[in-house]
């Protein structure tokens, strides 16, 4: 797959998580999809995403920066949001907050097959 196919693919990915078009999903992820190490396949995923929406219903993923190197994809995501209660341990009470991820996807074919996520905890930490 060439650079710019990967890119238009992960910005489809994204709109599917933006739209919740929990069907499609599948379009993107991996039967046996990896997230941080642990094997969730594309249920687990899903159910992880239907999560985040429940904890965070205003939720949205604003790419800032990315880069494609097939098979890979390297990101930077921006949110501004506001959690209902806890998020990542913080008691964020429906404030709202900004933070970043920094995120590399592994692409097996046309589908993510391993996913790397780190979030910026200690600026969520600093608005509250």
């Amino acid at each position: 797959m060439m650079k710019n196919e990967l890119s238009d693919l992960y910005r489809g990915y994204i709109a599917c998580l933006n739209k919740q078009d929990w069907p499609d999903l599948g379009r993107f992820v991996g039967d046996e999809a990896c997230h941080n190490g642990r094997r969730i396949g594309l249920a687990g995923y899903r159910s992880m995403l239907e999560q985040d929406y429940r904890d965070i219903p205003d939720l949205q993923f604003n790419i800032q920066l990315l880069i494609s190197d097939p098979p890979l994809i390297a990101s930077r995501l921006v949110f501004d949001c506001t959690p209902v209660g806890l998020f990542l341990g913080l008691a964020v009470n429906g404030r709202r907050i900004s933070f970043t991820e920094n995120v590399f996807y592994e692409f097996q074919g046309s589908k993510i097959g391993n996913v790397w996520s780190v979030i910026d905890k200690p600026a969520i930490e600093a608005q509250l």
